[in-house]
């Protein structure tokens, strides 16, 4: 059934549980493997070199299909996270809108660098080289939620709001509400000048 030993799949037993409920859900077929990497990583905060191969097992794939899929896809990948990650968008938009100045806030506020998690795992900060909002930049992208124009108070209100809701029980959920951060249209576009 699987090349993994069986005290590895013994002592993974949750794990293995859990992907087997994610196939049950999604379907045993190569169209599934993205939601149930999506789930997955939503549920632990990384996919192991483990799940990735009890994945492929379940699913007929080989591994390295599996792995190339978690390594290719900025949201999915093998490092654990925090509950919250905030991306944020280093494009030449954003650089040129401000972004250095919300990286250095976001930073300064959680006490962590980019690419590193807090102390308590609620927030990793991370890099995105686009999230599509070239149009309203800077840009943020916080767990699955796009934030457009984005000032460094902006960021500060995030962090407090994040911690605020840290008590809530729901992962990879977005506890920020309907944020309105995003200004609508740009002041800087008004020919009227």
């Amino acid at each position: 059934m699987t090349g993994i030993p069986a005290d590895v799949l013994e002592r993974e037993a949750d794990l293995v549980g859990a992907i087997d409920r994610l196939v049950a859900q999604h379907g045993a077929r190569r169209s599934s493997l993205l939601p149930i990497l999506e789930a997955l990583r939503e549920q632990r905060r990384q996919i192991s070199d483990v799940a990735m191969q009890v994945v492929a097992d379940r699913l007929g794939l080989p591994p390295v299909e599996v792995q190339g899929v978690v390594t290719f896809y900025h949201f999915l990948g093998t490092e654990p996270t925090g509950r919250h990650v905030v991306h944020l968008c280093r494009t030449i938009s954003c650089a040129m809108a401000g972004m250095g100045a919300i990286a250095e806030r976001l930073e300064n506020e959680l006490g962590i660098r980019f690419g590193e998690t807090t102390d308590d795992g609620l927030v990793t900060l991370a890099w995105a080289n686009c999230i599509g909002m070239c149009d309203r930049p800077p840009a943020i992208l916080l767990d699955r939620q796009a934030i457009g124009r984005v000032t460094p108070d902006d960021a500060c209100e995030l962090v407090a709001r994040l911690r605020a809701a840290s008590s809530d029980d729901t992962v990879g959920g977005t506890p920020v509400g309907n944020w309105s951060g995003d200004r609508g249209p740009d002041p800087r576009d008004d020919d009227s000048r």
